[in-house]
């Protein structure tokens, strides 16, 4: 099989993009994606999505074949059979290597969810265990470990890693999978801030499932009677502006 040279396509990206008098930022900026995708590309760090060689070969003047072969070619030279087989084997070769990144990325949330969920479920049985009945907990605790939970299961297990390339062309504020539905009016989605919104929104709510059993316990110490108060005013709105924030700030950045 034929095996790509990341640091000859690299150099080459590299040096197209100079004579073009583009910085790796306005090369990102044609291409929606972020400066560090391009410098890792330069560095050999990293390889393009498949589905970026087109544009990416129109905006720096070759060929996808110059482009993967990391050379320009001759006018009148011919690439043989064997040659094209090899560089389409390595197009399909690229595009097999982004699907397996894709399905560990997900395996590796997925296993993040299993253990947050663990971890919840173990810190109720313990506040069971301190007295609390479960009625006691579903005033409190239970409808927002149990929002969290949900929210973090669609964002680790059924969101999806990559956006399809419509969103990269046009200006869309909303993400709808299912039942799940994210509207940010003002924010832009695209495959270069859906990874940043996709891992505050799973770190977020891992995190709040996690800690808020015990947050609710030590607002309980200290309020009593007017726990309700806090929990149905104040963390409500702390948890949707400590998740949609974040989301606005990387989103805006990476858009």
């Amino acid at each position: 099989m034929y095996q790509m040279d990341n640091e000859k396509f690299g150099a080459f990206i590299g040096e197209l993009r100079r004579e073009k008098h583009l910085t790796q930022k306005e090369l990102a900026e044609k291409l929606f994606i972020s400066d560090k995708a391009v410098s890792k590309w330069e560095r050999g760090l990293s390889v393009p999505n498949v589905s970026m060689l087109i544009p990416l070969a129109e905006i720096l003047g070759v060929t996808v074949t110059e482009l993967l072969r990391g050379e320009r070619l001759e006018a009148a030279s011919s690439l043989n059979r064997d040659e094209v087989e090899k560089l389409v084997t390595c197009s399909v070769d690229m595009s097999l290597k982004e699907q397996g990144t894709q399905r560990r990325l997900r395996k590796r949330w997925t296993g993040v969810y299993v253990l947050t969920l663990c971890i919840a479920a173990a810190e109720l049985l313990m506040f069971r265990g301190l007295g609390f009945t479960w009625g006691d907990m579903a005033d409190s605790v239970l409808p927002y470990v149990g929002m969290m939970l949900l929210f973090v299961g669609w964002f680790c297990i059924f969101s999806k890693e990559t956006l399809p390339s419509f969103y990269d062309k046009n200006k869309i504020s909303f993400v709808s999978e299912g039942v799940f539905r994210m509207n940010m009016p003002g924010l832009h989605f695209n495959n270069s801030n859906w990874p940043y919104i996709l891992n505050v929104g799973r770190v977020w709510n891992c995190g709040g499932a996690v800690l808020f059993p015990i947050l609710g316990y030590i607002l309980w110490r200290c309020f009593e009677n007017e726990l309700w108060v806090v929990t149905r005013l104040l963390v409500p709105l702390s948890a949707t502006l400590g998740m949609f924030i974040p989301m606005y700030i990387f989103g805006k950045k990476y858009e």
